[in-house]
């Protein structure tokens, strides 16, 4: 379920968004399993491939204070685009290494339009950790 908390922490992480080349803000919070959250906005840079998503930059400050056992129980992506943007490819299985069995992915803009979706509804067939364990 989103919270309004965590809505509105996404909305207010676009305002940070550094995107002069595609002039497309996009911000993103999350929360974690033992309750802690935490929000990012996309940051592009001239040489594109060095542009990081909304979502992996929350991802990235969640690691850097809680360490890489972290669990996301929820996620909340926010554009001013209509119907909301869903996570990239590359976000989507990022998501997907440090989602709980139960991460809702939930995409929302300045309209108020929501949507809502487990996180492997998004990315039924994921790669995960798990496949790399030697037998």
């Amino acid at each position: 379920m989103i919270t309004e908390n965590l809505k509105q922490k996404a909305i207010k992480a676009m305002s940070h968004s550094y995107s002069p080349y595609s002039t497309k803000q996009v911000g993103a919070a999350l929360r974690l399993s033992n309750g802690k959250e935490f929000s990012g906005c996309n940051v592009e840079n001239s040489s594109f491939g060095a542009t990081v998503c909304a979502e992996r930059v929350a991802i990235w400050k969640a690691i850097s204070d809680e360490g890489p056992s972290i669990q996301i129980e929820s996620i909340v992506v926010a554009t001013d685009a209509s119907p909301p943007w869903s996570p990239c490819g590359l976000c989507r299985q990022v998501i997907n290494e440090f989602a709980s069995q139960t991460c809702e992915v939930h995409l929302v803009n300045l309209k108020g339009e929501v949507e809502s979706y487990t996180h492997q509804e998004l990315l039924p067939h994921g790669f995960h950790p798990d496949a790399l364990i030697k037998p």
